[in-house]
């Protein structure tokens, strides 16, 4: 109970949302026992088993770890049935970009860690690195910048911090003593042809 209570508060932590004492973890666990001891507990198991590959290809030294080492399980126990497969590679999505081809998956980031620019100047620094016209800016369900938007919106935001924008936008202040970083979705089309170019989220740190 006393893993339980850790592993859970670690989590917790990590999203930051409210950490549960042993007390309160023992009823919230008290109530999914009897899955604990079936599937739950054989899922877990070999989650485990994935996690200490990971860990094994991740020390100094170690040798890569093929993709085929890995599994995925489909298990019913009621069967019973137990049957493992080796793992796809995630679908890309093909960029052309500066004038070469770029294939990026829904793992891939582009990681911007230029400080608490104004908005402005994230556009330009963005614009420069890929030579692609930003047309909309979002973060969450929330349009930061977008190119039908009014001219006088557009003013008032381009010289405030990307915080400020996010804050003035979503009515939300940004905690930068908890959050390290802010995810954006950029829309973007190519400067020759004008065509729309697909580009992952961008993971802009604080």
């Amino acid at each position: 109970m006393a893993l339980v209570m850790a592993a859970s508060n670690l989590r917790a932590r990590n999203y930051s949302i409210p950490e549960a004492d042993l007390h309160r973890s023992r009823l919230i666990a008290g109530k999914i026992l009897p899955a604990i001891a079936t599937t739950t507990a054989l899922v877990t198991g070999l989650v485990c088993l994935e996690l200490l590959k990971l860990m094994r290809a991740s020390g100094p030294g170690a040798p890569a770890t093929p993709l085929a080492a890995y599994k995925n399980g489909f298990v019913n126990l009621a069967l019973p049935l137990f049957t493992f497969s080796e793992p796809y590679p995630p679908a890309t999505t093909k960029a052309m970009v500066k004038g070469k081809e770029w294939n990026w998956s829904a793992w891939d980031r582009i990681d911007m860690d230029i400080g608490n620019v104004t908005l402005k100047e994230f556009i330009a620094h963005f614009e420069e690195k890929f030579s692609l016209e930003v047309t909309m800016l979002s973060h969450g369900v929330s349009i930061l910048f977008s190119f039908f938007a009014s001219k006088k919106k557009v003013q008032q935001r381009m010289p405030m911090k990307m915080t400020e924008v996010v804050t003035a936008v979503t009515g939300k202040e940004v905690d930068t003593s908890t959050q390290k970083y802010m995810i954006f979705e950029v829309i973007c089309s190519d400067l020759e042809t004008g065509e729309e170019v697909e580009v992952p989220y961008v993971r802009f740190k604080l």
